[in-house]
């Protein structure tokens, strides 16, 4: 009796350690493949992210052209003209810096949110859908937000003989005490970007997966599995949708990350009414087509991305 115990704690104990073992690989992976997926699509949308920082914080040399229907193809070229194209990738290698934990914790966290908020179908509400979004946006936002700043800091520079590395950039941002500065409009504007990217990614699938869509969107045999196309149209869909709920504080944030820099650092009031009374309210879209022209093509990268590096994982069928 003794030893047949013994043996069962023995069997119980092992169970539970390969199931800890397992639990570890699973979020180890899956935060691989959300990296991965943050990665690759800002390294397709990388030179359309530059100029619409440049428009967003209305840098002197490039405002003239935001207000035109190809001011990003002109900006892209004077860029491109006047310091060589990988002028157009400036702050890029901050970027991927930042964004790999950032997709990373991002998906992971979605993932981990939903398990323990959507324990069942009837739980699948857009509600819940959009809170889980929300907190994973916000998580990984906070935890690696000087790195988006430092991203946004290279990208505002442009004439300088020795332009700072994202190392340099780091050390000033430190020494300046701004590690965190415009945090808190970040923060305001992930929330319903979040929110709303991965809610609308999910009811488009959940509509390309219908009856009245599936025999064009999904890959036969599966009943579940949607084809190249139509996992990109989700993410496309989604990114358009998400930008557009949360541009203007995405303008308000680029403007206050800047402010030390241009020296005219104030509150979000203040940097709002100046904004206003800059433009009015267009000045709180402007680069927004820019914004449409990046999110579709990026939020759909990521998402295509991150399912087929699960697949490619063994995490998903």
């Amino acid at each position: 009796m003794g030893g047949t115990s013994v043996s069962a704690a023995k069997d119980s104990s092992g169970s539970k350690a390969n199931g800890d073992s397992r639990q570890l690989d699973f979020i180890l992976l899956n935060g691989l493949a959300g990296g991965i997926a943050g990665c690759a699509a800002k390294t397709v949308v990388a030179p359309l992210e530059r100029v619409k920082i440049l428009f967003q914080t209305s840098h002197s040399q490039f405002v003239h052209y935001s207000g035109h229907w190809n001011g990003l193809i002109k900006a892209a070229r004077d860029i491109q003209t006047s310091y060589g194209i990988s002028a157009l990738f400036k702050g890029h290698s901050a970027s991927l810096i930042r964004v790999f934990p950032y997709a990373s914790i991002n998906f992971l966290a979605n993932e981990q949110f939903r398990s323990a908020v959507i324990t069942s179908p009837e739980k699948e509400t857009p509600l819940r859908r959009f809170l889980c979004g929300s907190m994973a946006g916000a998580i990984s936002t906070f935890i690696t937000y000087p790195l988006e700043l430092i991203r946004t800091r290279l990208a505002f520079e442009i004439a300088q003989r020795n332009p700072s590395s994202w190392l340099d950039m780091l050390r000033k941002i430190y020494f300046e005490g701004h590690l965190y500065q415009g945090i808190t409009p970040t923060m305001l504007g992930i929330l319903p970007y979040a929110g709303t990217s991965f809610l609308t990614h999910d009811q488009v699938r959940d509509l390309l997966r219908s009856p009245t869509f599936a025999p064009y969107t999904l890959e036969a045999p599966s009943s579940t599995r949607l084809t190249a196309f139509a996992q990109l149209s989700c993410g496309a869909v989604a990114g358009i949708v998400a930008q557009t709920v949360s541009y203007p504080i995405d303008i308000l944030r680029r403007r206050v990350q800047v402010a030390s820099v241009v020296g005219t650092q104030s509150g979000i009031l203040e940097t709002i009414q100046r904004i206003y009374l800059e433009r009015g309210v267009r000045g709180f879209y402007v680069g927004l087509t820019i914004g449409y022209v990046k999110m579709a093509p990026m939020v759909a990268t990521s998402f295509y991305v991150y399912d087929r590096m699960k697949r490619f994982l063994g995490l998903i069928e």
